[in-house]
């Protein structure tokens, strides 16, 4: 009956989103007979991705799974979502939009569950969606950022005996972009109070030392793009920094821009001249790292 009624509760979704009346190719739940640690049936206990997939792609593009930023309290599903999802599907790239799930509700490690599992349920159907598996990437935005970045480090490894051939795949992401994201949780001076506090609760200091991600880059953490702005009083850039030093250390291949101008939560900031260079950036060092090749 739980069955009967979550399919039903999809068909509704699927017929009434919003986004898929905003150029996306369909939504899909992540697991069809509902999530792992799942407390109901509810649209917010059923983790989803939006697709957007390149026009008239030729070979197999590259992907990337976003994480729209909001705390892990809410999702910021225009300006960090759709709106990527149909700007970098017009550059090439095949873009899954993922609707993780959120605070109160849930705490970690759910979030990095839905996220892992978003990378292999697009590695596992990559001959479906035209895309190159091993050119498979995770970009997020603020918390959204924090999320991808522990996608990068916390590393889910592929199980090749698991029941579900899905989670035979890794979900280790072959490349990382990180926009002002939350990255430390350790330090009161830097981090996002309400994104700790949202994903590991208070005085959990194992939690906030495991969640801290620049104290878990490894030479497996993927090439990464980081982007923020010196006038982001959210999220200050020196998350983007301590996380950029760490990649370095590491010896692994990363760039970093901070503009000076720019609040939190920018997006792809369209109408600001000088922040909206950052997707051409983007797409600049994308071909750098043989990601994505010229249209």
């Amino acid at each position: 009956m739980k069955s009967a009624s979550l399919r039903l509760l999809l068909v509704v979704l699927l017929l009434s989103s919003p986004a898929l009346a905003n150029d996306a190719v369909e939504r899909i739940p992540l697991w069809p007979e509902g999530a792992p640690g799942a407390v109901g049936d509810e649209p917010a206990d059923i983790p989803t991705l939006d697709i957007y997939l390149p026009d008239n792609a030729d070979a197999a593009t590259p992907a990337v799974v976003v994480c729209p930023g909001g705390g892990y309290a809410h999702l910021a599903m225009g300006h960090e979502g759709d709106d990527i999802g149909k700007r970098l599907s017009q550059m090439g790239v095949a873009v899954f939009v993922l609707r993780y799930r959120l605070a109160p509700r849930y705490r970690e490690p759910i979030q990095l569950h839905d996220a892992q599992r978003a990378l292999r349920h697009v590695r596992h159907h990559a001959e479906r969606y035209n895309i190159d598996p091993d050119r498979l990437g995770i970009l997020g935005f603020s918390a959204g950022g924090h999320l991808a970045a522990s996608t990068a480090t916390l590393i889910g490894e592929a199980d090749p005996d698991a029941d579900d051939p899905i989670d035979r795949h890794s979900a280790r992401p072959d490349f990382a972009v990180l926009c002002y994201p939350v990255i430390t949780m350790t330090d009161a001076a830097v981090t996002h109070a309400g994104s700790r506090s949202n994903l590991i609760g208070s005085g959990d200091a194992a939690k906030a030392e495991h969640y801290s991600l620049e104290k878990q880059v490894t030479e497996r953490t993927p090439p990464t793009f980081l982007f923020h702005t010196d006038a982001d009083t959210g999220v200050p850039p020196e998350n983007s920094v301590l996380f950029y030093l760490a990649l370095r250390k590491a010896s692994i291949p990363a760039e970093l821009h901070i503009y000076q101008p720019g609040r939190h939560g920018v997006g792809l900031a369209a109408d600001h001249p000088a922040l909206n260079t950052w997707p051409t950036l983007l797409e600049n060092w994308l071909q750098s790292q043989n990601i994505l090749t010229s249209r």
